[in-house]
């Protein structure tokens, strides 16, 4: 069973990793105590045949050999290669067990979208569940060793109850040498749409959610599949257990302890234990066993996946959400907040002091500015208030150049004119400005460039108001409805935005 020590560190204190240190199930001296005894047994081995077999001559040989060992065994990358081959497979370890095909999610679309309180209601939802662990069944049993030894043959899949043996002819019946984990996932989709036929499923709509709910589910399943098929590739582990252990191979021999009285450099100490030796077996080591842990949690290990409780915790809550929940509320009450302007569950005289606490507002309400940073600058030139536009925006997107008004200008003095009646004398040019045109000159007042008159296109006719008739004694001006007339267009170029409030005519 998977081993949880959460609760032990949940609060950060002194020395709190260190009482995780006596756990002996899942932990590393479960795991590498034979190792250590077997390194430690043949360093020990080496050290008393060095000491009292050798002749003098073997022994200045075998000193030779010791600095020889332990000089290159530095050139050994273990740690480099060992770092990313545990960081690959912890990655794949935990990939694994977000694909663990988990059917709550499947569950609350059945009992959404299939109705019924009849008999016949109730034994489409437990039929489409049970086909849904049915197939997590299937696919567990194919990559799980422990629940291959629950479920090692089909019949003892029907007799847990997870398929009739009308089924498993079924299943039998059909001529496929591959994995048929996807079968009930078909059984499901079918007798999802005959419920849909029978007005058990009201709408298209409430069934396309309950298949996009099955292909999550079986997609799931299908990846537990691949992982289980597609290994990390065997020569990368094949690299790293050879690394580590050639390692320590040379450690062997290279970490001894030599005679003090031969002035060898870095031999001035003799001790018959190597301690730090012990302790980097101990790290390279148990780094390569959590890896060979994690490199498949299907197995028995104390810390691979509990699949065999998941079937039973699946099976029995999504048996319950369908059947005995179906249609199952409480009464509907006015909460205990429902007049409170501000709603705020109570705390516990242990939890009180969260009250004190200001809200987070966010990282930048703690930032405090200088009074004279917090005024608005205008831009240079401008004296008018901040917001203030300055001139004609549509106006400034014209060219300067003289002889370039034509369709454009025409356009510009349309939306001036939109919605107005204006004299000829007002429409001559094309800026804003009355009578500047007969005054012969090349500017108006304000500022923009006239065109010479030799030069203008002939305008279009503004649209006139006409006179309203004298009115009827006893009738009131609500009875005229002015009609708006209107004006033809010339072509403007694209990028003319459109008159705010018209929309731009069809072309006819």
């Amino acid at each position: 069973m998977t081993v949880t020590y959460t609760a032990r560190v949940a609060n950060a204190r002194f020395g709190g990793f260190s009482q995780l240190l006596l756990l002996w199930r899942g932990s590393i001296y479960k795991l590498l105590w034979r190792e250590l005894l077997c390194f430690l047994g043949l360093y020990m081995a080496l050290s008393a045949a060095y000491r009292f077999l050798l002749a003098e001559g073997q022994k200045r040989y075998f000193e030779k050999l010791v600095m020889y060992c332990d000089q290159y065994a530095s050139l050994i990358p273990v740690s480099f290669v060992l770092g990313f081959y545990v960081t690959l497979v912890v990655h794949r370890w935990w990939n694994q067990y977000l694909c663990m095909p988990l059917p709550d999610a499947l569950m609350c679309a059945v009992v959404g979208t299939v109705h019924g309180r009849d008999d016949r209601g109730r034994l489409y939802r437990r039929t489409l569940m049970r086909y849904a662990g049915l197939s997590a069944v299937l696919i567990l049993r194919s990559v799980s060793t422990a629940v291959f030894k629950r479920f090692p043959t089909i019949d003892h899949v029907v007799e847990a109850g997870f398929m009739t043996r009308e089924e498993r002819k079924k299943f039998e019946n059909l001529n496929s040498s591959y994995n048929k984990y996807w079968v009930p996932c078909v059984w499901f989709s079918s007798l999802a749409a005959q419920a849909r036929r029978e007005g058990r499923i009201r709408d298209n709509s409430a069934l396309k959610l309950l298949l996009e709910e099955l292909n999550v589910f079986r997609s799931k399943c299908g990846m537990l599949f691949h992982y289980d098929w597609i290994s990390i590739p065997l020569v990368y582990t094949q690299v790293v257990t050879i690394a580590v252990y050639s390692y320590f191979l040379a450690c062997l021999i290279g970490r001894q302890f030599l005679d003090p009285a031969q002035g060898y450099k870095d031999h001035t100490l003799d001790l018959c234990i190597p301690i730090f030796t012990l302790l980097q077996f101990f790290f390279y080591a148990g780094w390569l066993k959590v890896a060979e842990q994690l490199i498949n949690p299907f197995g028995e290990d104390d810390d691979d996946f509990e699949t065999n409780f998941l079937i039973d915790r699946n099976f029995q809550v999504s048996m319950l959400a369908v059947d005995e929940m179906y249609d199952d509320l409480a009464m509907l009450e006015k909460d205990l907040y429902w007049d409170a302007a501000e709603a705020r569950a109570p705390y516990t005289a242990a939890t009180a002091f969260l009250l004190q606490q200001p809200s987070f507002q966010g990282s930048t309400f703690d930032i405090a500015l200088a009074k004279e940073d917090m005024q608005f600058q205008r831009p240079d030139g401008v004296d008018g208030p901040l917001g203030e536009a300055h001139g004609d925006f549509l106006q400034r997107l014209l060219p300067a150049g003289a002889g370039t008004v034509g369709p454009l200008g025409r356009r510009l003095s349309l939306l001036r004119r939109k919605n107005s009646c204006v004299s000829e004398a007002s429409t001559a040019a094309s800026c804003g400005c009355a009578g500047a045109a007969d005054s012969g000159g090349v500017e108006c007042s304000c500022g923009e460039p006239l065109l010479d008159p030799s030069l203008r296109e002939p305008e279009l006719e503004p649209p006139t108001c006409p006179e309203p008739p004298a009115l009827i004694p006893g009738q009131t001006a609500e009875a005229f409805t002015t009609v708006p007339i209107p004006v033809p267009r010339a072509s403007a170029p694209p990028w003319l935005p459109s008159p705010i409030g018209e929309e731009e005519e069809s072309p006819a």
